[in-house]
């Protein structure tokens, strides 16, 4: 008799363009029975994304693109993501805006996490937009990506307290800490 094992991990691709704190809160989780994703390959648009450290020390594959010339770039991440078997996307601080016609060939299955409670505070600056506009609560999201700038669908978001002596600094480092336990959290409850 053969034994059933467990469905067969999705294979995923991290984007990234910094320190990949995020990436290594994905590449922790990934690695746990439970998982429904593995982190095979790690994109990011710059070399000196600080994140990249991860390829090597978790042996897993890497590849840096410029987005000089967006359509060629992605044209070979495509490619790239096809030759790999790739089939689930998490952007994690990745600092470029993906093409519509790239969406659309991976429709649904490219998620990001956002440091604010969207559809407040698209964009960038959040945390400085936050207090300036002396809110009680900010926190992160986790959504589906479409064309439309942090419009996707929301999957999870976590509040974080604004506190009288917070600066952009100080919210900003709260609300990381609750990204790297949201985005897990929202991954397994998309594929469960």
């Amino acid at each position: 008799m053969v034994k059933l094992t467990g469905l067969k991990k999705i294979k995923t691709a991290v984007f990234i363009s910094g320190t990949g704190s995020n990436l290594k809160s994905l590449i922790k989780f990934s690695k746990i029975k439970k998982s429904p994703i593995s982190i095979d390959l790690i994109f990011s648009n710059t070399s000196k994304a600080k994140g990249l450290r991860y390829s090597n020390q978790f042996n897993i594959k890497k590849k840096i693109l410029s987005f000089k010339r967006l359509k060629i770039a992605e044209i070979e991440i495509l490619n790239l993501l096809k030759k790999e078997g790739i089939r689930f996307i998490c952007l994690a601080g990745f600092m470029k805006i993906l093409s519509k016609n790239f969406i659309r060939k991976f429709n649904g299955k490219i998620v990001n996490i956002h440091p604010s409670l969207l559809p407040k505070y698209k964009g960038l600056n959040t945390h400085i937009k936050a207090i300036q506009n002396k809110d009680k609560l900010s926190g992160c999201t986790v959504h589906f990506v479409t064309a439309k700038l942090d419009s996707g669908k929301i999957i999870l978001q976590k509040e974080v307290k604004i506190s009288k002596k917070d600066t952009p600094t100080s919210l900003a480092k709260k609300i990381l800490k609750q990204e790297h336990k949201l985005y897990p959290a929202a991954i397994k409850k998309i594929f469960n």
